[in-house]
């Protein structure tokens, strides 16, 4: 019985397919780290960009935004007696995550929610001036400000759902490493942030973390 000629691979064959397998991984697995830093870096802009409109308004209108007492009647876009106004109480009130009503004008709401709306209508941040809906972060979750947080006093910047890799860079990068302390603190996500215990102090890859940054 006769068998067949068949011919293999050769080494040098085999060495050019696995240069190219490494070539196409490495240049997937450098993609992913740009797509990361790329994020990292836009939750860092938004951060500043809030901060900073918040503190214009300020300096502006010496009011804080969400806390205004005289919206209604500093900005054209609200009617006058519009339930648009803060108390003036120099602290911004609410929950960081209470939900957006889309339309300020049609009910009272939270300061929290004004406050992005205030700067809308300052036009400190895109948006129409009505719309007290909050933003979203690189990750898809909610930013919001609060009063305190976690072991955190004075007004808070929160980014929410942030995966837990990603915070446990966020935290090296800007703070001590752990989320039970220093000027950024976090808890898993959906926890009531004006608990002091629910800060978490390490964070696990698994979970999402609710993230606080003091401004």
């Amino acid at each position: 019985m006769q068998l067949s000629n068949r011919k293999g691979f050769t080494l040098v064959e085999i060495a050019i397919v696995l240069v190219i397998v490494g070539l196409l991984l490495g240049g997937v697995l450098k993609g992913q780290e740009m797509i990361t830093n790329a994020k990292l870096k836009r939750i860092n802009s938004d951060r500043a960009g809030i901060a900073a409109a918040m503190f214009t308004y300020q300096d502006r209108y010496r009011q804080l935004p969400g806390d205004d007492s005289n919206a209604d009647n500093r900005f054209t876009i609200y009617a006058s007696g519009a339930p648009v106004n803060g108390d003036g109480s120099g602290s911004i009130e609410g929950a960081w995550n209470i939900a957006s009503t889309g339309d300020i004008t049609l009910a009272l709401t939270a300061e929290s929610n004004l406050f992005f709306a205030h700067l809308r209508a300052a036009g400190l941040i895109r948006g129409g001036g009505v719309d007290d809906t909050k933003p979203t972060n690189a990750y898809g979750g909610q930013m919001g400000i609060q009063d305190g947080a976690l072991n955190l006093s004075g007004h808070v910047i929160i980014f929410g759902a942030i995966e837990g890799p990603i915070a446990r860079i966020i935290e090296a990068r800007h703070d001590d490493g752990f989320g039970d302390n220093g000027r950024v603190q976090s808890a898993i996500s959906g926890a009531d942030m004006t608990s002091v215990a629910s800060a978490e102090n390490l964070y696990v890859d698994i979970e999402r973390y609710d993230m606080a940054f003091r401004l």
